[in-house]
């Protein structure tokens, strides 16, 4: 089945049908891509996610052959055309090749239900970490691997931890924890810089609550009174266990007033684009 959900695609501002979609880019070196969370018509963020776009480019040494205007009006252009107003949109570009390749299209998504909100979800931890965690570039070896701990262990998301014992991300996602009245998080260098990440450490402190970037052992995590997971698709998602040790976060105070502060940002935002 190919990745490519919509019946169109958009491959340099040509729109194309999904008979011509060709699944074989996904396994070149040196992809990378942003996928996009569209509420409403409205692609939230994606000024933050065309910035992080062009930092994976940075950090391998290359340059995106596209403007944000550009990138801007092809997605525009797909959602009018499909006529999906709420998905998940990827951009993909190869930044080996010396063309425009630009790729953009809806690929299937998998949102978090009212009930994994209101009891969490399970995770699982993983001890292997990414090659450059700060660049959002297909790595399909390291993903397999990550897959097959998720399935065996049940969850919905695994936690990675780096050979020295620190937690640093979820496998495709970002990872807070409550600790008293104080929120931490990885250091960014230890992590793919998330978007919903960014918005939500601006809102910590927009509203005044004690968040800190360290380092935080695996070990540590009993001794948390919550964790929580973020990204495109999960927003802010509770953590009700890591394997076999049981957290309270959808019922804890500081995750539950987070959820509803970075809610209102996105309607915020919603009403702002239109």
């Amino acid at each position: 089945m190919s990745e490519c959900y919509s019946n169109k695609f958009i491959l340099n501002g040509t729109s194309r049908d999904i008979e011509k979609f060709d699944d074989n880019i996904l396994k070149r070196k040196g992809i990378v891509y942003e996928v996009i969370r569209v509420i409403d018509g409205v692609p939230l963020f994606l000024e933050k996610h065309l910035e992080r776009m062009n930092r994976s480019f940075s950090l391998i040494g290359k340059e995106i052959k596209h403007t944000k205007e550009e990138i801007k009006e092809q997605i525009m252009s797909l959602i009018k055309e499909v006529n999906i107003l709420n998905g998940n949109v990827k951009l993909l570009i190869d930044s080996e090749s010396m063309e425009k390749n630009l790729l953009v299209y809806f690929v299937k998504h998998s949102y978090p239900t009212v009930e994994q909100y209101k009891a969490g979800v399970s995770t699982t931890l993983f001890f292997g970490e990414r090659e450059n965690p700060n660049a959002k570039i297909v790595n399909t070896n390291f993903r397999e691997q990550v897959n097959k701990q998720i399935e065996k262990a049940d969850a919905y998301e695994a936690i990675l931890v780096d050979r020295d014992g620190f937690i640093t991300e979820g496998s495709k996602s970002n990872i807070f924890m409550v600790r008293g009245k104080e929120i931490l998080t990885s250091p960014l260098e230890d992590v793919l810089p998330g978007v919903t990440r960014g918005s939500i450490i601006d809102i910590c402190k927009d509203n005044n609550f004690s968040i800190k970037e360290e380092k935080v052992s695996y070990k540590d995590i009993v001794f948390f009174d919550g964790m929580f997971i973020t990204g495109t698709s999960p927003k802010i998602l509770p953590i009700s266990n890591v394997d076999r040790i049981i957290l309270n976060s959808s019922e804890n105070e500081i995750v539950l007033e987070l959820i509803d502060l970075y809610n209102k940002k996105i309607d915020d935002y919603i009403r702002k684009y239109k």
